[in-house]
């Protein structure tokens, strides 16, 4: 990896760290080294960083504000792109918003909300960057990212970049084809309407209060864990189990909500991936249902 980290280095694409531990860069505080992670300055940087990657046929990855993942303790092979500062631009047009992948998706939902826009009243306790919460079509309160999307600007593995409708991102439950076919958002364009500043600020902070008072987010966690199997929720599910508050090594099924997993400490990957599997497994022998993840599992 000397090489291409000294590529990266010289072509000065913006923050470029060796055996970096991706617990600094994780919601849920676990993860082992990144080979190379590289922090891209602007879109122009990341274009090059995925061209000296794809000539170097490197192994690539992308993360964003680092919730809803889990990284294992043995890290992740390659170049690890994490986009933040440089790729966090925001730009207003009437009610149109073009804003970049690395963008806070709850800073973007507060400044929205003040400024009397209405859509991304949802978005308001989810920690996650604008980017990832296209790749997951992220949502909570009945609404979702499909809702207000336009069009995504994306970046794609073999350098292409394109424009992609919201009908072309084919969306669907926490889904969007970018679990299908790889690559990176490096913006959107939202549409959002004009409405009552007061009204939405107050939808905002009743899904704020909501999440603070039935989601663990006092604790590293990485956000829900398993996708709801509807019409049934998979934390009542988990709970009705008997497993709400089971602990295995430094993780922990949450006692306030089961569909999370602290780390209460000191917990390894290793650790939640064997709370993950005990919760499968008991789910099925109890209730016939197969539980499948939210949290995406990366890394060696």
């Amino acid at each position: 990896m000397e090489n291409i980290t000294k590529q990266l280095e010289q072509a000065e694409v913006g923050k470029v760290l060796k055996n970096e531990p991706l617990s600094k860069h994780t919601t849920i505080k676990i993860g082992g080294p990144a080979d190379v992670l590289v922090e891209p300055d602007s879109i122009e940087s990341l274009k090059k960083i995925l061209k000296i990657v794809k000539e170097n046929d490197v192994a690539w990855t992308t993360i964003g504000r680092g919730s809803n993942l889990l990284v294992s303790d043995q890290g992740i092979e390659g170049v690890v792109i994490k986009l933040g500062k440089g790729t966090d631009h925001l730009e207003e047009n009437d009610e149109e918003i073009l804003v970049g992948g690395g963008y806070s998706l709850v800073k973007l939902s507060t400044i929205m909300s003040r400024k009397g826009m209405a859509g991304l009243e949802f978005a308001s306790g989810i920690p996650g960057s604008v980017g990832g919460a296209v790749y997951m079509n992220a949502g909570a309160h009945g609404s979702d990212m499909s809702q207000i999307l336009k069009k995504a600007h994306i970046l794609f593995d073999d350098g292409s970049i394109e424009w992609l409708t919201a009908e072309e991102m084919d969306f669907s439950y926490r889904t969007s084809i970018l679990q299908k076919k790889p690559g990176i958002c490096i913006e959107t364009v939202l549409q959002l309407k004009q409405g009552d500043r007061e009204s939405i600020t107050d939808v905002m902070q009743k899904n704020k209060d909501y999440r603070k008072d039935t989601q663990p987010w006092n604790h590293p966690c990485c956000g829900s864990v398993f996708r709801n199997p509807l019409p049934s929720y998979a934390g009542q599910l988990i709970e009705s189990s008997g497993l709400k508050g089971k602990a295995i090594g430094g993780a922990q099924i949450s006692e306030m909500h089961a569909n999370f997993i602290v780390n209460t400490g000191d917990a390894k990957a290793q650790d939640v991936i064997e709370l993950i599997d005990l919760v499968k497994r008991t789910i099925k022998e109890k209730h016939d249902i197969d539980m499948e993840t939210e949290v995406e599992m990366i890394g060696r």
